[in-house]
């Protein structure tokens, strides 16, 4: 839109806005060509949609949030336990005694996100860590751990 000098292609600031080819005619000689991003589930590793949609950069519309915010949970629990338990409310302990399902149902219980009967609801308390996970609230976290000095003695 910047180099066509007025809206030609619909954009915004999230994926999936783009669903099929489109050519803009920049000038008489240049033409451009908008396609859409990559969408779930097209990647070769599981890893790498993973991380995208734990960041965000696959819409919530397009995936199980669910299924993502309990990855994402087990994926912090191992990584960044000391993060999960003071952000959760929850002991190391705790943590060690259950599986990660349960540790994100304890979560949702921590938080009183219960619905009638207390049953957990499960999509507010994924909405939630998901939230709190791209705003940085839980701490400062990286989803690919860099092995550099993993050999080295003087680190």
């Amino acid at each position: 839109n910047k180099l066509y000098g007025k809206t030609k292609a619909k954009a915004e600031n999230k994926p999936g806005v783009t669903r099929m080819q489109q050519w803009i005619k920049i000038e008489n000689s240049i033409e451009l060509l908008d396609t859409p991003g990559i969408l779930w589930p097209k990647f070769e590793e599981e890893k790498v949609g993973l991380n995208l949609a734990y960041i965000g950069s696959i819409r919530d519309e397009i995936t199980d949030k669910e299924e993502i915010a309990v990855n994402l949970c087990k994926k912090l629990i191992v990584d960044y336990p000391e993060l999960m338990c003071e952000r959760y409310k929850i002991t190391q302990e705790e943590i060690d005694s259950l599986m990660y399902y349960e540790v994100f149902e304890l979560m949702g219980k921590r938080r009183g996100f219960l619905m009638s009967g207390g049953e957990v609801n499960f999509t507010r308390t994924a909405d939630v860590l998901l939230s709190e996970f791209r705003n940085g609230l839980i701490g400062n976290i990286t989803l690919e751990k860099l092995s550099l000095f993993k050999n080295r003695k003087d680190v």
